[in-house]
């Protein structure tokens, strides 16, 4: 194709990647207040069982909620109009690709997003709990001497911890198909990362303690999986080394 018809692909996959995010982002906005609620289940549970009574959020500049709730639209709307620009993106470069290339790479766009969603659901569903357990445990209840302590979150806050937390993990879990790849195109080998199980290892506790909250729940809950999709990344790219010509 010539570099004009190119330009002109080029901009229609913009377009319709850029209105999907538009529409994405308006009916995220529309349930901000139901997908911050949904973000801040796992907070609101144990708040209910530790005092037996309704907690609340706050916020101390007139505009953080409304400036929330625009975050929340727009995480979300990044999240689920992923679909339609990774769908462009690549169909914009597939006919640039042999057969075989695309075969390649067919594998790591299936297990990116899988892989992602299993991080998340990990740091919402197992993380976030004990991690926050851990934070409340802090709190002194009227009547225990001194002063209470008690936890009252702002909203701001929170949504960044949260949305630090779920990208933290989600791009963690890319490990196997960082790994994977580097061995598809020969940078790396299978020898290689067994050598270096060792020191890949103390680098997990390393990538945790920097990229999660300084608890020991948040660093063991994320190094321990990274372990565990290391030796996955092994066995899989045993599966797609390139075979050695013994001839």
């Amino acid at each position: 194709m010539p570099l004009m018809d190119h330009l002109k692909e080029l901009r229609q996959r913009l377009l319709w990647s850029v209105g999907a995010f538009i529409l994405a982002f308006a009916v995220c906005y529309y349930f901000s207040q139901q997908i911050y609620a949904f973000l801040a289940q796992p907070l609101a549970d144990i708040l209910h069982r530790q005092s037996g009574s309704e907690r609340r959020m706050i916020f101390t500049a007139l505009y953080e909620a409304f400036f929330t709730y625009l975050k929340v639209a727009f995480f979300g709307a990044v999240f689920f109009s992923f679909p339609m620009w990774a769908t462009q993106l690549w169909l914009f470069i597939a006919p640039g690709l042999y057969r075989s290339e695309k075969r390649a790479i067919y594998p790591f766009l299936i297990a990116s997003p899988f892989l992602f969603v299993m991080g998340a659901a990990l740091a919402y569903y197992f993380i976030f709990p004990l991690a926050w357990q851990f934070f409340i445990s802090f709190e002194t209840p009227p009547g225990s001497g001194g002063i209470p302590i008690q936890l009252e979150a702002k909203v701001g806050e929170y949504l960044s911890l949260v949305m630090h937390m779920i990208l933290a993990f989600g791009i963690a879990f890319q490990l196997p198909v960082l790994l994977t790849l580097l061995v598809k195109v020969g940078i790396l080998n299978v020898e290689t990362l067994r050598k270096g199980r060792r020191y890949a290892v103390v680098g997990m506790f390393v990538v945790a303690a920097v990229i999660t909250p300084p608890d020991i729940i948040s660093q063991i809950g994320l190094a321990v999986p990274l372990i565990l999709l290391y030796e996955i990344s092994i066995f899989a790219a045993r599966w797609v080394a390139p075979k050695r010509d013994d001839s």
